[in-house]
C-alpha cells in the first residue's frame, strides 16, 4: 500500500473552479453583448448611452469585470507559485497583483455605476 502525504495549501480545486466559472461567465456575457450590439447597429453615442443606462447591462458588465479580475488573480497566483521560487519575492509580487486587481475592481465600480 502506498502512503501519500498531502501537503500544501490545497488551492487546486478552488482555483480550478474559479477559473472555469469565471471563464464561462465572461464567455456568456460576450455572446450576449455581441447579440445586443448587432441588434443596435449602427452604433452612436446616444445608443451607447441608452444601452448603459439599463441596469441589466451594468450588472452584466460588472459581473464580467469581477470574473475577469478573479480569473486574472488565479492565473497570476499560479504563475507566481510555479516560477518565482524565492518566498519573499513571490509574496511581494502576489501582494502587488492583489492590490492592483483590487484597485481595478474599485475603479470599475466607479466607471460602471458612476454618472
Amino acid at each position: 500500500m502506498v502512503k501519500r502525504t498531502v501537503v500544501g495549501a490545497h488551492y487546486g480545486i478552488l482555483g480550478w473552479l474559479v477559473q472555469r466559472i469565471s471563464a464561462a461567465v465572461m464567455a456568456l456575457f460576450i455572446l450576449l453583448f455581441l447579440m445586443v450590439l448587432l441588434d443596435h447597429h449602427p452604433l452612436s453615442y446616444d445608443i451607447w448611452k441608452t444601452l448603459f443606462s439599463q441596469i441589466w447591462l451594468r450588472i452584466g458588465v460588472q459581473l464580467f469585470l469581477i470574473g475577469l479580475f478573479l480569473h486574472a488573480w488565479v492565473g497570476m497566483r499560479d504563475i507566481l507559485m510555479d516560477y518565482v521560487h524565492s518566498t519573499g519575492t513571490r509574496l511581494l509580487l502576489q501582494v502587488l497583483v492583489l492590490v492592483s486587481l483590487s484597485a481595478y475592481a474599485i475603479w470599475s465600480i466607479r466607471i460602471v455605476w458612476g454618472n
